[in-house]
C-alpha cells in the first residue's frame, strides 16, 4: 500500500528524481571529514530559523516592551531559555563554520573558474550572516546591544559620501531609539533571512552544477554522496547541535539591564568575532587616518583582495598568493582578538565594569520577578529608582572624591590620585562610610574617635589649617578628648556600659544590627544620664548633645547645640538633613568643609543614596562589592 503510494505520489511530483539527483552524486577521492563545513553552515541556519520563529511569538519589537518581552522568554515562556540559547550559541557557531569553510574553499581552489560565481555567491553570503549577527545584536534592547549597536551605526555614519544618510536610514532618522529597534528586527527577522534563502539557493544550485572540488582526487576510491558523505555531514551537524545546546544549557545565552540611554555603559563590546576590527580601531595610526580609514577603507580593500582571488588566482603563483594572504589575514584576526581579550583582562575599569553589569543583570532580574512585576513605564525604572543599584552610582559621583566605601568609590574601583609625580591609591580625606550607622561604626565613635576620624588628617584643608582655625580636629575636639580615655572605657567594668550605649545608638539609626533590648534601655541610661564606671563617671552625652535618644528633630540655628544634632543619629531622616546641609548649625556649623549636596543633587537622588546607606530597599542576593583597602590606605594618615 505505502509503495502504490509513493508511486502515486512519485508519478505526480517526480520526487525520485529530484532526490537520486541531490543524493546520488559522485564524490572523487572518496567521503571526508574536509567537506563537511558547508553542510554544517546550512544546518545552523536552519536551527536559526526554526528557533527564531518560535522566538518570534513572543516578541514585541519597541523600545519599552523589548527587553520586557526577552524577560517574559528568558524566565517565563516554556523552555524559552533553551530556545533563546540555542539560537544565541548557533549564530555565534555559524560565524566560526563560515571562516572554517571560507579558508577551505581557498585553500582547495574551489574558488577557481568555473566556479569563480560561486564563491562570489559565497562572499555575499558571508555579508549577510554578519549583517544578521550585527542586527540581531540589539534586539534584546539591553545596555550590551544598546551601545555596541550605537557604535556600530557610527561607523556607517562613516562611510564617504552616503554615510550620514545610509545612518539615518539604518536607525530610522537623526537619533538613535525606537525607530532603530523596529528597523533592525526588519532585516534580522524578515529582509535578511530572505536574502540569505535566495542567495543560498542560489549558492548550492551553482555548486551542484559544477560538482565537488577535491583537492587530492586520488585521495581514496570514489564513492557517492549518500550514504557515506551524508553521514560524515550528519554526524558534523549533530556534533555542532550538542556543543550549542551544551553552551545553551550550561551557560546560556545573558541578557544585561535594559538599554538605558541616560546612563553609559563602560563594559560595551562588540560580539567576539568582531573584537578584532573594535582592537584595530584602537590602534594609534589608524584613529590618526580616522574612523572611515579603519572601519571602511581598509576592510572595504581587504574584502577586494578576497573578491578579486578567483582572477589572482589563475596562476599557480596566484593561488600561492592567496592561500598565504587567506592565513595572514586569519593569523592577524586571532591575534587582534586576543590582544582585545588580554587588554580587557588587565584593564581594571572594564572588569569593574563587566562585574557591575553582571550585578545590574541579576537585580534587574529579582526586581522584574518581584510582587511588583515590572511596571508599565517599563523595567528600566526598575534600576533607576532602586537604591540598591543607584546609591553607589550617587556615592561614587558625588562622595568619593573624599569619602570611600570600605575602601572603594562604592562601584568596587580604587579611586587614584597622582602622588609624588606617581599614580597612587588616593588617601581618603573623610570617613569610610562603608559600614555606618552599624555597631562597628558606632563603637568606634565611642572609644577610638580619634582613629575614626584621622582620615581627616589628609585633607588638604585641615593641613593648611592653621593652630587657632575652628576646625573639626579628630585629636583636639572634646569627643576626642572623652573617647580618649580608653583605659576607662576599656575597662571590665565599662565593657558592658560601651555595648550598652552602641546598642542604643544603633537602635536610634533604626536599621542595622537589631540590637538586644534589654542593653538599649540600659545604654539610654547612659548617653543621658551618664551612669558610668570609673574615671568618666558622671559624664553624659546629653551634656554636648541635647536631642540624643530622641527621634529626628531639625533644630532651629538659635536653640543648636554647639555639638552636632544627634537626635536619630545614623537614621535616613538624619542622614538625609546632614547631607543636605552638614553646614547647619544643628551640624557642624562653622566647623564643616563638606558641600550642602541639598543644592547639588536632586530630591529623588538624595533620597536613593541615603536609602542605599541605610539599606533601606528591596532584598538581594547580589553579594556586596569586595572590601577593596589597597595596603597602608585605611589607616594611612598624612604626616
Amino acid at each position: 500500500m505505502i509503495r502504490n503510494l509513493l508511486s502515486w505520489l512519485d508519478d505526480r511530483t517526480g520526487y525520485r528524481e529530484i532526490l537520486h539527483e541531490a543524493l546520488f552524486e559522485r564524490v572523487p577521492g572518496g567521503a571526508r571529514w574536509r567537506y563537511v563545513w558547508g553542510s554544517t553552515l546550512v544546518f545552523t541556519f536552519s536551527v536559526q530559523v526554526i528557533t527564531g520563529l518560535f522566538l518570534w511569538t513572543a516578541y514585541s519589537s519597541s523600545a519599552q516592551t523589548a527587553w520586557e518581552s526577552v524577560y517574559y522568554i528568558q524566565n517565563e515562556m516554556t523552555f524559552g531559555w533553551l530556545v533563546r540559547g540555542l539560537h544565541h550559541f548557533t549564530a555565534q557557531a555559524m560565524v566560526i563554520l563560515m571562516a572554517i569553510h571560507l579558508v577551505q574553499v581557498i585553500i582547495d581552489g574551489a574558488y577557481k573558474a568555473p566556479r569563480e560565481v560561486n564563491f562570489w555567491l559565497g562572499l555575499i553570503l558571508m555579508q549577510i550572516v554578519l549583517g544578521l549577527s550585527l542586527t540581531g545584536y540589539l534586539l534584546p534592547w539591553d545596555q550590551k546591544g544598546y551601545y555596541a549597536t550605537k557604535v556600530a551605526t557610527k561607523i556607517m555614519g562613516a562611510t564617504p559620501i552616503i554615510g550620514v544618510q545610509l545612518q539615518q536610514l539604518v536607525q530610522g532618522g537623526s537619533e538613535y531609539g525606537h525607530h532603530t529597534l523596529t528597523r533592525f528586527f526588519a532585516m534580522h527577522a524578515g529582509l535578511l533571512p530572505g536574502a540569505l534563502i535566495a542567495f543560498l539557493g542560489l549558492h548550492i544550485y551553482v555548486f551542484r552544477r559544477h560538482g565537488l572540488t577535491v583537492k587530492d582526487p586520488n585521495h581514496a576510491p570514489d564513492t557517492m554522496f549518500w550514504p557515506d558523505q551524508v553521514l560524515k555531514d550528519g554526524v558534523a551537524c549533530l556534533a555542532v547541535l550538542a556543543l550549542v545546546l551544551g553552551l545553551a544549557i550550561w551557560k546560556g545565552a545573558e541578557l544585561s539591564p535594559p538599554a538605558n540611554p541616560s546612563e553609559s555603559y563602560a563594559a560595551a563590546r562588540p560580539e567576539w568575532y568582531f573584537l578584532f576590527l573594535f582592537r584595530f580601531l584602537k590602534f594609534e595610526f589608524i584613529e590618526h587616518f580616522g574612523l572611515a580609514f579603519g572601519a571602511i577603507y581598509l576592510p572595504g580593500l581587504i574584502m577586494l583582495m578576497i573578491g578579486a582571488m578567483p582572477l589572482i588566482g589563475r596562476t599557480a603563483r596566484g593561488h600561492r598568493f592567496n592561500v598565504n594572504f587567506t592565513w595572514a589575514l586569519s593569523i592577524g584576526i586571532g591575534v587582534l582578538t586576543l590582544m582585545a581579550f588580554s587588554e580587557d583582562g588587565s584593564d581594571e575599569a572594564h572588569q569593574a565594569a563587566i562585574h557591575e553589569a553582571h550585578r545590574d543583570a541579576i537585580r534587574i532580574q529579582e526586581l522584574a520577578g518581584g510582587p511588583n512585576k515590572i511596571p508599565v513605564s517599563g523595567a528600566v525604572t526598575l534600576l533607576r529608582e532602586d537604591p540598591f543599584t543607584q546609591g553607589p552610582r550617587l556615592f561614587a559621583k558625588h562622595c568619593s572624591s573624599c569619602h570611600q566605601y570600605n575602601g572603594h568609590n562604592g562601584r568596587g574601583r580604587l579611586v587614584y590620585e597622582t602622588r609624588d609625580g606617581k599614580q597612587q591609591v588616593a588617601l581618603p580625606t573623610a570617613l569610610d562610610l562603608g559600614n555606618f550607622g552599624s555597631s562597628e561604626w558606632m563603637r568606634a565613635v565611642v572609644v577610638d574617635y580619634s582613629k575614626h576620624f584621622a582620615p581627616l588628617k589628609n585633607a588638604p584643608w585641615f593641613k593648611a589649617a592653621k593652630p587657632d582655625d575652628e576646625i573639626l580636629d579628630p585629636d583636639e575636639s572634646e569627643m576626642a578628648d572623652w573617647s580618649g580615655d580608653a583605659e576607662s572605657l576599656r575597662s571590665d567594668e565599662n565593657k558592658q556600659n560601651v555595648e550598652a550605649l552602641v546598642a542604643f545608638l544603633v537602635a536610634s539609626a533604626g536599621y542595622k544590627d537589631p540590637p538586644k533590648n534589654n542593653l538599649v534601655a540600659r545604654g539610654q541610661r547612659l548617653a543621658v544620664d551618664g551612669d558610668w564606671a570609673g574615671a568618666i563617671n558622671g559624664t553624659s552625652c546629653a551634656d554636648c548633645h541635647s536631642t540624643i535618644g530622641q527621634a529626628f528633630t531639625p533644630v532651629a540655628d538659635d536653640d543648636a547645640d554647639e555639638a552636632p544634632n544627634l537626635s536619630g543619629y545614623g537614621s535616613a531622616a538624619w542622614l538625609k538633613d546632614f547631607i543636605s546641609n552638614p553646614g547647619a548649625a544643628q551640624h557642624y556649623g562653622s566647623k564643616n568643609q563638606m558641600p550642602a549636596y541639598g543644592k547639588r543633587m536632586t530630591s529623588e537622588e538624595l533620597e536613593l543614596l541615603v536609602r542605599w546607606l541605610v539599606g533601606d530597599y528591596t532584598p538581594t542576593l547580589v553579594e556586596p562589592y569586595e572590601e577593596r583597602r589597597a595596603p597602608g590606605t585605611a589607616a594611612s594618615v598624612a604626616k
